[in-house]
């Protein structure tokens, strides 16, 4: 087999796993071997159940006394059901549509029994348990077992066989980074790194594997990132922007007073608008810290200049979002601006309109999400261009947007707390500008870690909330159920959630495999206060400013890394309403419990990022990613900081040496083979 041969090819994979696996974006040999695992599973020693185990994935040592019975339940599900006993204890089981599970188990024989142990009408039960001879149990308490991310209709054992026929029959080129790189940094060869990130033998050999591919996964980010940059050149700065009263005068008049953090930032900007070259800039600043005003007040300045400023933004909802604010900031202080909107749902009807008020206005403000990148878009006098979360869009779109004008300005914004080191790499030499400080009246948001126990009193608080009239978001791991995982999934808990409340409240649904213009009606109508209870997975993280959301409650929290958590919080207490944070721990590891209250003393995002990463072991680090900034498939530029210096410094020393690597042809052909198959967002 060849690596970019279908994945039908392999031995076992028929039409419908095909399907199945294309949804998860596998379609050659060589897309199986890089899908890889989200976690690991170590099977635990089997114990007996008892109330401290409820709720938790379990294996139990238990002797069926009698054969499995098999009925039709009312809803003519198949179902299968026996009861174990452990010691004395009993444990129902039940199978659905699984009949041919009854052959394999004898009457009076002892067998292990994996899954999520309940405690229901006084008596333990585990549904759909995965079975195992005890001698073969023990083997595999001694594996890592890989655990892949999946689709509704498609095993872990499926995907894991066929990652396995992959390798026996295909082989990865090694010949990838600089010879004398592998060997300064003691790296494992790459087929070798990719082979133990599936099938670990140990967890120290997984860390190596994992630092290797971590490591090589900045490192080509990095490189293509300065290549870009040598290409530019210093422009000089054609425009005569400069300072306008206008825009004082707007400032004094709002709502709120900005912080010394933010009108610090807009003075760095007029520096830049106004100095002898074409600026690039940075801005830091955690969710709700008040970038959008910033951005707003700099696009101002460039209009009253007689310019066009656009700002692009990664949703249709925030894109409408801006819009809408800025159009009323404009009215409400009667300026002779134009505002133009272009978003992918708009009709072409729209786009015609808009692009008209655009080219007969040689100043105005021009908001969109990609689509402002689109053949057709034309800005003939572009001063700046900014770009929200900057990480969802990437150089080359970046660089797309800049060229719709004649060299402008650039702004990127980004939510993602990371370290002036840090960000100077990730960000090339563009200058950097922080608004810590938060906006006067933001409330600190008030966090709890509760167990199992207190949800009734979570529910209880959350209609509470609601009944004030504020609106709420949950957050689960998953979009649905999973064999192996235990935790909760958007599909099943909205359902749930429906039941607890009794239908009283309007409940919204939100999730990665939506459809973009089902998820942008569902934020808008959580936007508008259509519905109260926001049920989504971490997609919400880029979402909408929602003054009117005071309760962040994230399901399995422990799951998650605390800076995702920290981000999720901040979707809240953008109102001057008090907020909550309600972090549900379903874990009954005291060492989970002293991760999450991290939370509670601090709301600086690298601070918490970084103490959590001192308390975890290698074995953590594995299946809990602190973000999903830039895409990586495998580097967290929280855990891996050290890998991303280390990656700087290497791509810089052979920049410095081969500008145009006119002398690593093999690296060049591996960075396009890189940015041809995305491993990784730019």
């Amino acid at each position: 087999m060849e690596l970019l041969s279908p994945i039908d090819t392999i031995k076992g994979v028929g039409e419908k796993t095909t399907k199945l696996l294309n949804k998860l974006g596998v379609y050659t040999i060589e897309d199986i071997l890089l899908f890889f695992p989200r976690t690991y599973l170590v099977y635990p020693k089997p114990q007996l159940p008892n109330k401290d185990l409820v709720n938790s994935l379990v294996s139990i040592n238990g002797r069926i006394k009698t054969s499995p019975k098999a009925f039709r339940s009312k809803s003519r599900i198949d179902v299968l059901s026996a009861t174990a006993f452990c010691e004395n204890i009993p444990v129902d089981l039940v199978w659905f549509n699984s009949n041919y599970l009854k052959s394999s188990m004898e009457p009076g024989k002892i067998y292990i029994f994996y899954g999520r142990l309940i405690f229901d009408n006084g008596r333990y039960k585990i549904s759909q348990p995965q079975i195992f001879d005890t001698q073969k149990y023990e083997e595999l308490r001694k594996e890592i077992q890989p655990i892949y991310h999946l689709t509704k209709g498609l095993s872990n054992n499926t995907v894991l066989k066929s990652v396995k026929t992959a390798f026996e029959h295909c082989s990865l080129n090694d010949n990838r980074l600089p010879a004398e790189i592998e060997a300064k940094n003691n790296f494992m060869s790459y087929s070798k790194a990719v082979y133990t990130y599936h099938f670990p033998s140990d967890f120290d050999s997984l860390v190596k594997a994992r630092r290797r591919l971590a490591y090589e996964e900045m490192f080509f980010f990095i490189l293509n990132s300065r290549l870009q940059e040598n290409k530019g050149v210093s422009f000089e700065n054609t425009f005569s922007i400069t300072h306008h009263p206008e825009t004082d005068l707007f400032k004094e008049k709002l709502a709120f007073k900005l912080t010394g953090d933010q009108n610090k930032v807009l003075s760095d900007i007029i520096d830049d608008l106004t100095g002898d070259y074409i600026s690039q800039r940075l801005i830091q600043g955690d969710v709700g810290s008040g970038k959008t005003i910033v951005a707003f007040l700099a696009m101002l300045d460039v209009a009253l200049s007689g310019y066009q400023a656009a700002i692009m933004a990664p949703t249709e909802v925030l894109a409408k979002q801006h819009y809408e604010s800025f159009k009323n900031w404009i009215d409400d202080s009667e300026f002779d601006i134009p505002v133009a909107l272009f978003t992918g749902s708009m009709k072409a009807s729209e786009k015609k309109a808009m692009q008209k008020l655009v080219d007969e206005n040689e100043k105005c403000l021009i908001i969109g999400t990609h689509a402002l990148i689109s053949e057709g878009r034309e800005f003939g006098n572009l001063a700046l261009v900014i770009t929200d979360e900057q990480h969802r869009f990437g150089v080359q779109q970046r660089d797309k947007l800049s060229s719709k004008g004649n060299h402008p300005h650039i702004i990127v914004m980004s939510a993602t707390p990371i370290p002036r080191t840090l960000a100077m790499i990730l960000y090339g030499n563009m200058h950097v500008s922080a608004i810590k400080e938060l906006p006067a009246n933001r409330l600190p948001i008030k966090t709890c870690v509760i167990k199992e126990s207190m949800r009734k009193t979570a529910y209880k608080f959350v209609s509470d909330e609601i009944e004030k009239g504020h609106q709420v978001y949950i957050i689960c791991p998953l979009v649905e159920a999973s064999e192996t995982t235990e935790a909760q999934n958007v599909i099943d808990y909205s359902k749930k959630i429906k039941e607890v409340f009794k239908e009283k409240y309007s409940i919204g649904v939100l999730h990665g495999k939506m459809k973009p213009t089902e998820k942008n009606q569902v934020m808008a109508e959580f936007a508008k206060g259509e519905t109260q209870i926001l049920v989504s997975t971490t997609v919400v993280e880029v979402g909408v400013n929602v003054p009117n959301a005071t309760v962040m409650m994230i399901e399995n929290a422990n799951r998650f890394g605390l800076a995702a958590l920290h981000q999720l919080r901040g979707r809240v207490g953008r109102g001057d309403a008090q907020s909550y944070c309600i972090l549900m721990n379903s874990s009954n590891d005291n060492h989970e419990s002293e991760r999450l209250n991290i939370m509670l003393k601090s709301n600086d995002g690298f601070l918490i990022a970084r103490e959590d990463l001192k308390l975890r072991g290698p074995g953590d680090m594995f299946g809990v990613r602190q973000s999903g900034e830039f895409s990586f498939k495998i580097a967290d530029i929280y855990q891996d900081a050290d890998e991303l210096e280390l990656a700087s410094s290497d791509v810089d020393e052979i920049i410095k040496e081969d500008p145009s690597l006119d002398n690593h042809l093999e690296l060049r052909s591996t960075l396009n083979l890189f940015l041809a198959n995305q491993f990784y967002v730019l």
